[in-house]
Parts: structure tokens; C-alpha cells; sequence
């Protein structure tokens, strides 16, 4: 195989392994936080987070070039400190696949947080556990089915981010051109046969990872 079709999957890796990472680590705090507070308007801010998996990507991707445009405040700011926009760029891409990911990660993790037994945690803090040493040693081994789920859902998800990405981060080959968005334009061109082998390769990337969670039993 050539490097030019090593590239767009490598690419795809290393977006998705980074987009997961940030989005369980925000998937983890904000589910707890979510899990274990009541407060007037929960619910509509719960919709605001969730709200990402079910919008269109065309539509996450314009609010992310609003967002992060060169007319808004967010985006002359990072161009003042990394003196360059962040569209068009491998960050570009690794933001749009963090932001429809993270739902996923966050549903888990409040649902895996909101099972734990409050029984359990405050007996940790009744022999002297803090809220941190609580949150680590009790609250998120007794979640972490529901985490591992998450997270390998939101890695999967991240995987196979297409609309959002070809908006924010463009289609730039070796720099933000994705396996989906190379699919794409093989697709275009009439090669079906580079078209089918990456399909193939996602096939089985995204089996692999499903299947996962079955073997995992979580």
C-alpha cells in the first residue's frame, strides 16, 4: 500500500485517540458533576450537552466556524496567542470530532455515576476519604463499566466524523483529510476500488472496537 493510503487512516487514528481522550475527560467530570447535583435548569442544560448527538454535522460545523471564526472574539483570541486560526487545521478536526463524541461519553458516564450506591461513597468519606480520593478509588471503579463503554463509543464516534470535519477542518490531504472525507472524494473521482478498501478498513476498525465492549461484558 502506499503512504497516500497509510495517511488518511493514520490521520483518522490519531484525530479520534485525541478527540476521545478529551472528550472522556470531560465526559467523566461533567457526568459526575451532572450524576450528583440538582439544581433549576438541570435539564435544559442536559439537553445543551446532548444536543450535539442528534443535530445535524453541517449544523455543528457552522456553529463551530461562528465560534471559532476569524470574526469572533474566541477566534481572534487564538489567533493573538498561536499567531494562526484554528480552522483549517489538525486541531480544527480533533475539536469537531471531540464535540459530537463527547455526548456519548458524557450519557454513559452520568448514567455509570448515577448507579453508584451513595451508601458506599459516603462510608469512604466517613473513614476520612476526600471528595478527590472518593472520586477515584470508589466512585469511578464502581463506574467503570459504563466509562470503558463510553469511551470506546466515543473513540468509534470520533472515528467516523465526516460532515463537521470537511466544514471546520476542511479536506487538506496528510493534514485534517480523514478516512471518511477520503472515502469521499475516491468516491468522486471513480476509484471504487480505494473507496471499498477503506471502507473496509473502517469496517473493520469500527467492529473491532463494538465488539469490544461485548467481550469487556460492559
Amino acid at each position: 500500500m502506499s503512504v497516500d493510503f497509510w495517511s488518511p487512516l493514520k490521520l483518522s487514528i490519531e484525530i479520534a485517540f485525541v478527540a476521545g481522550i478529551m472528550a472522556i475527560v470531560a465526559g467523566i467530570l461533567i457526568g459526575k458533576w451532572m450524576a450528583t447535583r440538582h439544581f433549576k435548569g438541570k435539564v435544559v442544560l442536559e439537553t445543551l450537552l446532548l444536543l450535539p448527538l442528534v443535530l445535524p454535522p453541517t449544523v455543528v460545523g457552522f456553529l463551530l466556524i461562528v465560534l471559532f471564526g476569524k470574526n469572533s472574539m474566541l477566534g481572534n483570541l487564538i489567533v493573538w496567542l498561536f499567531d494562526q486560526p484554528v480552522m483549517f487545521t489538525w486541531w480544527a478536526a480533533v475539536i469537531a470530532s471531540t464535540i459530537v463524541a463527547f455526548p456519548l461519553m458524557y450519557q454513559s458516564a452520568k448514567t455509570g455515576f448515577a448507579s453508584v450506591e451513595k451508601d458506599i461513597e459516603n462510608a469512604a468519606r466517613m473513614d476520612g476519604a476526600n471528595e478527590w480520593q472518593v472520586f477515584l478509588y470508589v466512585s469511578i471503579p464502581l463506574a467503570l463499566k459504563s466509562l470503558v463503554s463510553g469511551g470506546i463509543l466515543s473513540f468509534t464516534r470520533a472515528l467516523g466524523e465526516f460532515g463537521a470535519t470537511l466544514m471546520f477542518a476542511g479536506n487538506i490531504p496528510g493534514k485534517t483529510q480523514t478516512t471518511p472525507l477520503a472515502i469521499y472524494m475516491a468516491l468522486d473521482s471513480g476509484n471504487m476500488t480505494l473507496a471499498w478498501t477503506w471502507v473496509l478498513c473502517m469496517v473493520a476498525i469500527s467492529f473491532i472496537m463494538l465488539l469490544s465492549i461485548h467481550l469487556l461484558k460492559v
